[in-house]
This record gives C-alpha cells, structure tokens and sequence, in this order.
C-alpha cells in the first residue's frame, strides 16, 4: 500500500486497500496523514482486496454519486467447502460435494441479506448476532443485478475438492458477491478482490482524482460566472439559458454536473424547468 502522505485537499483518492484491514482503518490512515475531512463510498469487508474509493475535503458531498456505481469483482471460489459467513473467516467445513455447473446467475435476482451484513433487523446489526453463533431467518431480501459474469481460466479436467476458481463478476451496488458464489452449492469467497468501481479501476491507485473527473460518468452542462456565483448561493437556474445534454432532453430525471471554467460548481437535477443543485461544491466567494 502506497504512502498515502500530503497535504489535505479535495478529490477522490483511489486506495488498493490490502486484505487484513478494515475500511475504516483506511480512513483513518488518511485522515492522520493527510488531514481534513475524509470519507469513503462503499466499504470493502477486511478479507477483501482492492479499489476503496476515499473522499478528501468537500468531496465527501460526493458519496451518494459514487455509491450508485456498479462494481467489478475477481472472485474466487473454493469448491467442495462451506463457510458460515461465506468467506475465509467464518466457520470451515469440507463437504466434497462439488458444484454440477460452474456459472454464476446474470440479471436480476433475489438475495436474502448475508448475517454478515451490517444491516439493522428488529433494531439490531445482523453481524452482532452472527458474532453470537445466532441466525435470523427474518432477513430482508433485495433485488441486485448481475450484469456479466466470466469464468478465469477454466479449469481442466475434473473438478476437486478443496480446488479454487475465479470468476470477473460486475454487479450493481448493494449486491453480495459472498452470497453469489454460495449459489454455485458447497462453495464460499475464498478471496475477492474489488478491480472498478464505475470508472475507477486500479489503474488510478494512489492519485488524488479532481472532482469533476471522479464525476466524469455524469452528464456535463456548462454555466457562465453569473450562473455559477448563483448556484454557489443555492439559487436554482432557468433550464433555458444552458444547453441540456441529450440524455436530459430526452426525459432522464438524472443528475449531472453544473461546470464552469472546468470547475465541478455543483450537481443538480432538472425540477420543474430550472437547474436544482443538489449537492453544491464550490461555495459563492
């Protein structure tokens, strides 16, 4: 991992978090070393690998627009094998029972929330009661996609017990990659490893991305200083005096990025004829 060292500013800083250590940890490594306010958009659990994307300064206003963003995983899978959390850290037992078919669902599909997860059942975080040998079956269940999935380097000959395969999986946020390799049958996540989130591959490790590039995957529409200053104040803007992209013109409700001098000024919506800012970055001076 990288020395993560400078001064504190604003943008995007893509991590390749190391197995072993929390997201958390990561934020706060950054936090001591570089100061300022820090944040991250999507946690990787401590067993996982790779990008962790870590918010500096006012690009923590930034979050939701990452969170929304489909991920892109190598996941390996070991056969034969079950684990009560899905992952190497949970409780091991060799089955021998190996899958019938080596392909994982694409599309749109139910998953019941993991007992790993974080998520709140009668007030209460599923993972306390996991860490109590407890089991809910009253977990919620979400609908997640699976874009595509591709089998790495498919194995010759006959499968066996204890053997690992690889999978490249992109999925949409939310979706549990442990759960997904469980419905191969007696199999858990061995390793995973995040490569993308969106845009933001591995390639950009350690570089502190401008706001407006991390945004690149949002429509742009360019304002003049006098729109600029007033979107600073919150001021909405009359949607005529700009030029729309396509996508907005053609009856989107999405956001996109309000830019002036190559400068990320805010992201907003169209409500009603005018430009809403929902988030604003640069303040009016």
């Amino acid at each position: 991992m990288r020395d993560l060292s400078a001064e504190a500013e604003t943008g995007v800083l893509v991590v390749d978090k190391p197995a072993g250590v929390t997201s958390h940890d990561v934020v706060y490594r950054v936090r001591r070393e570089r100061g300022g306010k820090v944040g991250h958009a999507g946690t990787l659990d401590p067993f996982a690998t790779g990008v962790l994307t870590i918010l500096l300064g006012r690009a923590t206003r930034l979050q939701r627009y990452l969170l929304e963003l489909p991920k892109t995983y190598e996941a390996t899978a070991r056969l034969g094998w079950k684990s009560t959390t899905g992952d190497p850290d949970g409780e091991l037992t060799e089955t021998g029972v190996l899958p019938e078919s080596l392909e994982l669902p694409v599309g749109r599909i139910e998953q019941m929330v993991p007992m790993t997860s974080a998520v709140k059942v009668e007030g209460e975080r599923l993972y306390k009661r996991a860490h109590r040998g407890e089991q809910s079956e009253d977990r919620p269940v979400r609908e997640v996609e699976v874009y595509r999935s591709k089998l790495l380097d498919p194995p010759q000959g006959q499968l066996q017990t204890g053997q690992e395969v690889t999978f490249e999986v992109e999925v949409s946020s939310g979706t549990y990659v442990r759960t997904l390799v469980e419905t191969l049958g007696d199999a858990y996540c061995s390793a995973l490893r995040r490569t993308a989130v969106g845009p933001l591959d591995l390639s950009l490790e350690g570089k502190v991305l401008p706001p407006l590039t991390a945004l690149s995957f949002l429509p742009r529409v360019e304002i003049d200083e006098g729109q600029a200053r007033a979107i600073g104040y919150g001021q909405r803007v009359a949607a005529d005096t700009v030029e729309l992209p396509a996508s907005v013109q053609a009856g989107d409700p999405g956001s996109f990025t309000l830019v002036h001098a190559d400068n990320l000024i805010a992201v907003a919506r169209l409500e009603e004829e005018a430009l809403r800012p929902e988030v604003v970055l640069e303040p009016a001076s």
